[in-house]
């Protein structure tokens, strides 16, 4: 049970044996946050490739100070279910589960991307590349690299007094730390929220069940906060310290707020499709989206630089769902979901990847 002792949390406790019943909020504001990742990864490929700017980039501007703490403040929402369990089931879980993944597809870019690498460099610098990568994350999966990270740091430290331990991880985001080592500074930026999702999940639920009781109230405090971020954002401080921090917090309520009222409505379910499929989409929109940005750049079928922006996001992340389908169609299910074989604590419901139970 998480500190909450919330129905919503209850209900991810199912009867041994089945699997846990989903949480529709959580699902769309998923949905939100992976939407915004493949946005921000399309939009500045296309900027960089072109050395232009379209109106896409207004909106990853906004979405920066909260596109990722939502997706970390979430990730921990679930934690307390499962972080008593012994050492042995709990890196299973959660470090071996991820490595596993974050080497297959750290294995299939290279893949991709090795040919223009060795034209530059030579393979055996592709090679020194590729064994680098194993402790340096490699583009867009540093997130699959740093989640073991956050949930091993949060379990060892579980039973120190939790104000203390998120004023270490306020601080650490405050102090914007920038080493040049992708681990060591996103954690500093993202384990607050992580943190946040672990420890104040009861707060999180009661912030969305209020949502979902007054939602005119709920419409206005998000046009209050859109005013807010937007202003700041185009201010230019942002990103000063404890305005980031402030901002990482309230745009991650944002989006619970959002995901609620979605849900209450049942509108955009295409939201929720892609957020039960976030870390899916994670895994795989790097291909759909590289072949599209430059389909459309060496043909010139559309001019507009945001229009373009826009055509690839949405075949990135049609793409990766797509890529996933047509895996588990041909029978490829080990992309997505780790074979029994590799499991060290095997279970009866062996579910695919998720970024938290």
């Amino acid at each position: 049970m998480t500190p909450n002792g919330t129905s919503a949390v209850t209900e991810r406790s199912p009867a041994a044996g089945q699997p846990a019943p989903r949480i529709d909020w959580v699902d769309y504001a998923k949905g939100i946050c992976i939407v915004m990742v493949v946005m921000m990864h399309s939009v500045l490929g296309v900027e960089a490739a072109t050395g232009q700017t379209g109106f896409m980039h207004f909106l990853v501007a906004f979405a920066k100070p909260f596109r990722m703490p939502d997706f970390f403040l979430i990730s921990g929402l679930f934690l307390a279910v499962v972080i008593d369990r012994d050492w042995r089931t709990y890196l299973d879980r959660k470090v071996v589960h991820f490595a596993s993944f974050y080497v297959l597809w750290v294995t299939i870019q290279f893949g991709f991307k090795a040919p223009s690498f060795a034209a530059e460099s030579g393979w055996a610098h592709v090679g020194l590349m590729y064994l680098q990568s194993l402790i340096e994350p490699f583009g867009t999966l540093w997130f699959i690299y740093l989640l073991p990270v956050c949930f091993v740091v949060t379990k060892a430290v579980r039973r120190m007094p939790p104000l203390a331990i998120f004023a270490a991880a306020a601080l650490l985001e405050a102090t914007h730390i920038s080493t040049g080592w992708t681990v060591i500074d996103e954690f500093a930026a993202r384990f607050v929220y992580f943190y946040s999702g672990y420890w104040l999940a009861a707060y999180v639920f009661a912030w969305s069940d209020r949502a979902r009781a007054r939602p005119g109230w709920a419409l206005a405090g998000l046009a209050l906060w859109a005013l807010v971020n937007g202003g700041l954002v185009e201010l230019g401080v942002s990103e000063w310290p404890l305005v980031s921090l402030a901002l990482g917090l309230a745009g991650a309520l944002a989006i619970v707020t959002m995901g609620t009222l979605l849900a209450r409505m049942q509108w955009l379910n295409f939201l929720r499709y892609c957020g039960e499929h976030s870390i899916v989409i994670y895994l795989a929109f790097f291909l759909p989206m590289a072949a599209t940005r430059t389909l459309l750049l060496k043909t010139g079928l559309i001019h507009d630089i945001g229009t373009i922006s826009l055509v690839v996001t949405v075949v990135g992340v049609a793409g990766a769902i797509a890529i996933w389908r047509a895996a588990l169609a041909a029978g490829a299910n080990f992309l997505f979901e780790r074979p029994a074989a590799f499991w060290i604590v095997p279970k009866k419901v062996r579910p695919a990847l998720q970024p938290a139970e």
